[in-house]
């Protein structure tokens, strides 16, 4: 095994999110509304341990004008944490883009949970009661969060609440509420949310421009936030694009590009090319570029000329049918959505229902989420709002 350090990068990292409070707080709805912004036109899971309470905000095929959430629903009425393993493999194998566990108590103390697998192992004969008990379940837990924090997309864990009391002496004080879950296991997510009556307030983050945030009905508003800080803004296609177009490029420093295209699993992704304006590959992109770059070899002594006997004319070669354009990508590009967001924002326009509104007419057709644009009408889009006189004055 060869150990090596790789370039850090902050696009590397994945959204981790907890919604705690009571029942009816506004958990899974929010949960849903936060996953279609993080989700940028990707599949929405849900692992609903709530009786399929998930479904109450799905889309009713025959009534479109009631809206919804779309979103793949697995309902699990066992909560044993080695289930949900399997579930995030399952989730990752359909290339989910953002997982809800719905709700992350259940597989603490839920039919099957952890606490359940503790108490019957320790009921074993010789295992020592329920300290011994927990020889087998701490390595089932830490394989549960193994496999949640290390899921390859963003994962969103609700989990439910209960009020935390302090006994001192006689005395029993109220002092908050506590998240049903493992001690501590809520600080192994980078963003936490209290959650009462839906409304959010932030009590742990890493985020610096969300520390004790309280915002209303949390959603799209707040995913474009945690992006922006988890560097999903810093596209690694750009980078490299910027290196490529640089004056002092040379061979070797191509050679380079093309190496952390390919470790970051980047050559297929679709770039324009600055002279054709065609769709091509960035693996293609770096090579022609390379190409171009490459060191002639030395050139050999000269031989003595000889005449060359006659030959005839080769013939003209047959004309070949042109290639066809590659197709342009269906999906929104990263860099098409900081274009956009930012000349929405010079346009004054931040209110969700009013952009809607906003794209819907210069698009013509109804959206409920910016997400659901094509890479087509999101560059109309960018159009239409670059053409705008105002901005194109504070421009």
């Amino acid at each position: 095994m060869t150990l090596s350090f790789a370039p850090a990068t902050r696009e590397q990292a994945r959204a981790r999110i907890g919604l705690q409070g009571p029942a009816g707080s506004g958990k899974t709805k929010s949960a849903l509304c936060i996953a279609e912004g993080l989700a940028r036109g990707g599949t929405i899971g849900v692992i609903d341990t709530e009786r399929g309470s998930a479904l109450t905000y799905a889309p009713v095929p025959s009534k479109p004008e009631l809206g919804g959430h779309v979103f793949g629903h697995m309902p699990m009425d066992t909560h044993d944490p080695r289930t949900l393993i399997e579930a995030v493999k399952v989730a990752e194998q359909a290339g989910i883009a953002v997982l809800i566990v719905d709700s992350w108590s259940h597989f603490w103390n839920g039919k099957g949970g952890l606490l359940e697998i503790v108490e019957t192992a320790g009921r074993a004969p010789g295992a020592g009661g329920s300290f011994g008990g927990w020889r087998t379940g701490n390595p089932i837990e830490q394989d549960m969060l193994d496999a949640l924090l290390n899921f390859k997309g963003h994962l969103i864990a609700t989990m439910r609440t209960k009020g935390d009391y302090v006994i001192e002496g006689k005395k029993v004080t109220k002092v908050g509420v506590k998240a049903i879950q493992r001690e501590g296991a809520e600080y192994e997510l980078g963003l936490i949310l209290d959650m009462v009556e839906g409304t959010g307030t932030v009590t742990k983050t890493r985020y610096p421009p969300l520390e004790n945030l309280t915002i209303h009905h949390p959603g799209e508003e707040l995913a474009e936030i945690i992006l922006e800080q988890l560097g999903q803004g810093v596209d690694p296609v750009e980078i490299i694009l910027q290196g490529l177009m640089a004056d002092d490029l040379t061979y070797a420093g191509a050679l380079d590009l093309f190496a952390r295209a390919g470790q970051r699993g980047l050559h297929a992704a679709a770039v324009e090319h600055p002279l054709t304006k065609q769709m091509v590959p960035l693996g293609d992109l770096i090579k022609e570029f390379g190409s171009l770059l490459r060191p002639s070899a030395p050139a050999a002594a000269p031989a003595v000329p000889t005449p060359a006997p006659a030959q005839p004319a080769p013939p003209a070669p047959e004309p070949q049918a042109p290639e066809a354009a590659p197709q342009q990508p269906s999906m929104a590009t990263a860099p098409q959505m900081r274009m956009m967001h930012a000349l929405l924002k010079k346009a004054g326009l931040t209110e969700r229902a009013e952009v809607l509104e906003y794209v819907t007419g210069v698009i013509g057709r109804p959206i409920e989420s910016r997400n659901e644009l094509t890479y087509a009408e999101i560059q109309q889009l960018i159009n239409h709002l670059q053409d705008t006189p105002a901005l194109a004055a504070s421009a």
